[in-house]
């Protein structure tokens, strides 16, 4: 406080002013989420068709008397609850997640005194008293300013330290980032200096409050996927009732026998109910994630799995996801040559530099820019720093360089070492205008690269220096150095991998134009010198704007509500979005995007909160393994779901045409279609989620965004499937009736049969690519055991005296034997030569 002077302007509020104002305001804090009470969430659940479905299917295997199936699917329920509580809790963790990044302590004058106060407390017209290492309470202007430096990166995500300067009395406040701008801002932190802020925005009313706002306004969205399947459950499950009334009053009317009318009935409304469409969609979903997980991706919305196998656009931002969050050097010329970093060996020009630049850092800096500076010249071993320090002339708005001065012991001269903006330097210095020309062309150079420029200048002197500026001492101009924050090294290959699967990324910064290029031609994007600026954003008309983004892939010096409207518009588009962040002012984009990827070890608390999924390791690579494997989890999905309904065909088929046909047994009672189902279940919950990706699945473009997952090809070619099912079952009833088969021998000949042609489909619909030999020749414990399982059940079920009882089997023969072997066989022939012929839907 030595430095700081705490005039009749700056003595702060009274406290009695300040609790007026306290209570006028509010605290100093975002608003609370929405709470969400257990019963507002069931009454959302039952709403979904799912849910309904669910429970009176559920109710129907209790009424068959089969409590395990019905157990199972109100355990389904119970999940479904469990999920949708969680993600409605989603935004209010987020929200808490803000608050408490906004409300540190604050040191604040009242009374004319300086007292440390709750950041809650603070209130407009305060007095904030700013340190190094201290946190900003609120958005304040600076009234008094020594040094002032603060890293604004979670508002901005420009990881380069801010300057700041003092407040005219006339400025209007603006948006955070810029260098010499006379205003704080609320959860920033103070690098270097100090200072004197007088607050006018507390709470929702600043510039972090208003992230808080657009992310309460947010809301989750349900997945294609959802809709879809909702419809398709809501049509079939309408069909079946339907049917099962139709069959049910036929019946009676026919045999006058109302139970055993109903007990088909309810046959054929089993047969046609897939309740494995919401099983299957949960179990892929959880282990998904539990794959995810094991490649460093952590799963924090499950519906984020389905929309990572669609991704179409990856935006990400620049500080932390591309880079690596620190300043390096990455440049350093001297005497008219300019060697890179990782050019071997040093000079003794670029040591000189090194040497000076280091010199006029502090011993222990907190600085980025400084830090890298000592970093590199430990590398390049330059000598070490004096310990004492005989003068320090700091970096001010009108002199943007840092001085040292050091005296020699005993010989009374002092060295000088000087750095800063290159303009500043070079008027400290003797250097002819074709010097200044030249080495300002380097400059320029430079700073088309994207690099940080800082000029390195050194001098002598004697005589006595003067307090505040070693104005008319000569300097020597040693050299210049460029600083950035570097690429990561594997994120040209995951960027060149993203193009190759028709990914678009683009690239959103509140970073300058020129460093944006320069980032953008680093990863080879598209069109890196097109840049969109946020100014281009808010004067363009809405039409250009969609125009421009069609086709642009780096926007530079967007604010939050920038990055949110551009997630928005591509998303109007059509657009599958992914978006990347690790800071506050990503969280708004991050929630509304279908994927919001935050990063594990380097982002905020409440980009984390308000992301689907998070980068454990902070690998950008990551992101292209996250998006292979949703690819393998959604192709995997989509065979499971085409599988459950061509499998039904034959099932609903079997118990139709006793109906529609007379004289004709019946051939499947609710003990035939229980048994399937145990066939089924596993089968297209486990076996297909454990396949392998296809050949060349990142070689090919995303999914049609306009397409659906049920898409006429896919249920032309399951409805096919199954109708030849059918129709090799009902040959073989054909047969048997020709051989005289006794009526129980039929039923027992065509359950083997379905039974056989279905595990035929299962093995020929675990790959599009491979054919069933090549299945069956790698090594599949889970689809040995699943095969010999069925294999053993159906054993039993024939062999066993009570069992073939129970489901009103004869006696099996050898003759029946080889009629349902041969039909299987004719099954898995038919089935592959849909392969062979290419009658699969092409994956767009």
């Amino acid at each position: 406080m030595s430095h700081l002077f705490i005039t009749d302007r700056k003595k702060g509020l009274s406290s009695v002013e300040a609790i007026r104002r306290l209570q006028e305001v509010g605290p100093n804090s975002l608003p609370e989420g929405k709470s969400y009470s257990l019963w507002k969430v069931v009454r959302e659940v039952i709403r979904e068709p799912m849910f309904v479905f669910l429970l009176v299917t559920g109710s129907l295997y209790f009424l068959l008397g089969d409590p395990a199936e019905g157990g199972l699917l109100f355990g389904c329920i119970l999940v479904i609850i469990g999920i949708t509580l969680y993600q409605t809790n989603k935004t209010e963790r987020a929200l808490q997640a803000l608050k408490n990044l906004s409300s540190p302590r604050a040191l604040v004058v009242r009374d004319g005194t300086p007292v440390r106060i709750a950041g809650r407390e603070v209130v407009p017209g305060d007095i904030l008293v700013l340190h190094e290492g201290d946190r900003i309470p609120a958005d304040a202007r600076v009234l008094e300013n020594i040094n002032l430096t603060l890293d604004e990166s979670l508002l901005t995500g420009e990881s380069i330290p801010v300057r700041k300067s003092e407040w005219d009395g006339q400025l209007e406040s603006s948006l955070p980032g810029g260098e010499d701008r006379p205003f704080v801002y609320s959860g920033t932190m103070i690098l270097q200096g100090q200072g004197l802020a007088e607050v006018f925005a507390t709470g929702e009313r600043t510039q972090l409050g208003r992230i808080g706002r657009l992310l309460d306004t947010l809301v989750d969205e349900p997945t294609r996927l959802q809709k879809e399947i909702g419809r398709l459950i809501v049509i079939i499950a309408t069909i079946g009732l339907a049917l099962c009334v139709l069959v049910v009053t036929v019946l009676t009317w026919m045999n006058d026998n109302f139970l055993e009318a109903l007990l088909y009935g309810l046959s054929m409304a089993m047969s046609m109910l897939p309740e494995e469409f919401a099983v299957v969609l949960t179990v892929f979903m959880a282990l998904g994630a539990w794959r995810l997980g094991k490649h460093h991706v952590l799963t924090r919305k499950v519906n984020a799995i389905e929309a990572l196998g669609s991704c179409t656009v990856l935006c990400t931002d620049k500080t932390g996801t591309l880079t690596e969050n620190r300043m390096t050097v990455q440049a350093v010329w001297s005497d008219g040559q300019l060697l890179n970093y990782r050019d071997r060996p040093w000079k003794d020009g670029h040591i000189a530099v090194l040497t000076a630049a280091g010199w006029a850092c502090p011993s222990t800096p907190s600085d980025p820019m400084e830090k890298a500076i000592h970093e590199c010249g430990l590398e390049a071993g330059v000598p070490p720093q004096p310990k004492q320090v005989f003068r320090e002339y700091p970096l001010t708005r009108h002199r943007l360089a840092l001085i040292r001065a050091y005296s020699e012991d005993g010989s009374g001269r002092i060295r000088m070492f000087m750095k800063g903006a290159p303009e500043t330097v070079f008027s400290y210095c003797s250097l002819s205008p074709d010097e200044e020309v030249r080495i300002k062309q380097v400059v320029t150079n430079l700073a088309g690269q994207g690099l940080r420029v800082l000029a390195i200048a050194q001098g002598e002197t004697s005589g006595p220096l003067l307090l505040d500026d070693p104005t008319g001492l000569d300097f020597g101009l040693l050299g210049l150095i460029g600083l950035a924050d570097p690429i990561r090294k594997e994120v040209p290959e995951a960027i060149a991998a993203c193009h190759r699967a028709g990914i678009r990324v683009a690239l959103i910064t509140g970073d300058y134009p020129e460093t944006a290029r320069s980032i953008a031609r680093q990863i080879e994007l598209p069109r890196p010198d097109d840049v969109l600026t946020g100014s281009d954003l808010d004067e363009l008309t809405e039409k250009e704007v969609a125009d421009r983004i069609r086709i642009t892939s780096v926007f530079a010096r967007i604010v939050p509500e920038q990055k949110l409207r551009i997630v928005e518009l591509l998303q109007g588009q059509g657009e599958v979005v992914a978006m990347t962040g690790d800071g506050v002012n990503d969280v708004p984009a991050l929630k509304k995007a279908q994927i919001g990827i935050a990063m594990g070890e380097r982002g905020s608390d409440v980009a984390r909160e308000a992301s689907a999924l998070v980068l454990l390791d902070d690998r950008f690579d990551s992101i292209v393994g996250a998006i292979r494997m949703g690819r393998r989890i959604f192709a995997n999905l989509e065979k499971a779901m085409d599988y459950i309904l061509a499998i039904h065909i034959p099932l609903a088929g079997l118990t139709a045409l006793p109906v529609l046909i007379g004289g004709m047994p019946m051939l499947l009672w609710p003990v035939h279609i229980v048994f399937m189902e145990l066939i089924i279940d596993p089968a297209c919950s486990l076996l297909f989620e454990v396949q392998p990706s296809e050949k060349n699945i990142m070689n090919r473009p995303p999914r049609k965004v306009t397409g659906t997952f049920f898409g006429r090809g896919d249920v032309v070619i399951s409805i096919f499937k199954g109708l030849s099912v059918l129709g090799i079952v009902l040959a073989v009833y054909g047969v048997s009736v020709h051989l005289g088969f006794t009526e129980a021998e039929i039923r027992t000949t065509t359950f083997i049969t379905l039974v056989l042609a279905n595990l035929s489909m299962i093995l020929t619909d675990l790959s599009r690519s491979r054919y069933i030999f090549q299945i069956l020749k790698h090594p599949n414990l889970l689809l040995y055991g699943i095969l010999l399982f069925n294999l053993i059940l159906l054993g039993m079920i024939l062999f066993l005296p009570g069992l073939n009882v129970l489901f009103d089997f004869a006696p099996i023969s050898w003759t029946m034997i080889l009629l349902a072997t041969g039909g299987g066989l004719v099954a898995v022939t038919w089935l592959e030569m849909i392969k062979v012929l290419g009658m699969y839907p092409r994956r767009n």
